[in-house]
């Protein structure tokens, strides 16, 4: 007499030659003010986190200590360093700078400017939510090129962590511009990461799992 088979359902895992990265958007960075501007780096501002994204920092640094991962991965930009600072000190990793995680490049409107635009609902903000595009901003980065090099940066921190697991410190247009690549969703559709926030993505060798955006439950205290 044949047994039928049973299949019950199970936690996923990724396939074979998978990698998992566990995403995090930095920590609240300071206030930009009015007449004044950031520090640049390379052209882009380079602002420190503020008091509230050093503690977001601590915050989701004793989150993710409790993940399984052989790496941290930041951008070239301070902000990045700073919330991996907490996580670094407790894990022992030092973090690796990729620069290609850094945040989209935003032309006339860097060193702070774009935050004020963004509150004055200026009309080529309001253009750019329209279309979608960052480049309508003048001298910012074309979509396809940002869209390049984080495509590039993933592949190259996927095929450095084969069957394991990296966290990696990046920016909320950043973190944004991955999901929709791995999703096929409109361009802006993942542009609200919180600050701190972890979402998790799963590199296969034939595409890209989303398998969470903007968790902050670390953050209720």
């Amino acid at each position: 007499m044949s047994t039928a088979r049973r299949f019950s359902q199970d936690h996923f895992k990724g396939p074979p030659g998978s990698t998992e990265l566990i995403l995090v958007r930095h920590g609240a960075s300071a206030d930009a003010v009015e007449g004044e501007s950031f520090e640049l780096l390379e052209g882009q501002g380079d602002p420190p986190l503020s008091e509230m994204g050093r503690r977001q920092a601590e915050l989701v640094a004793e989150r993710l200590m409790r993940e399984d991962f052989e790496a941290i991965y930041i951008s070239n930009l301070r902000r990045t360093a700073e919330t991996a600072a907490p996580l670094a000190t407790r894990s022992g990793l030092t973090p690796i700078v990729e620069a290609d995680l850094r945040e989209v490049f935003l032309g006339e409107w860097e060193g702070g400017l774009f935050r004020q635009k963004i509150v004055d609902q200026d009309p080529l903000a309001q253009q750019m939510f329209a279309e979608q595009r960052w480049d309508v901003i003048p001298g910012a980065e074309p979509s396809a090129d940002f869209g390049a090099r984080l495509h590039g940066a993933v592949a190259r921190l996927a095929a450095a962590h084969v069957d394991s697991c990296a966290v990696v410190f990046s920016h909320g247009g950043a973190i944004g511009e991955i999901m929709v690549q791995a999703t096929g969703a409109a361009p802006f559709a993942f542009i609200a990461a919180d600050n701190t926030s972890i979402s998790r993505l799963i590199v296969a060798p034939d595409r890209w799992y989303v398998r969470g955006f903007n968790e902050t439950a670390h953050l209720i205290t």
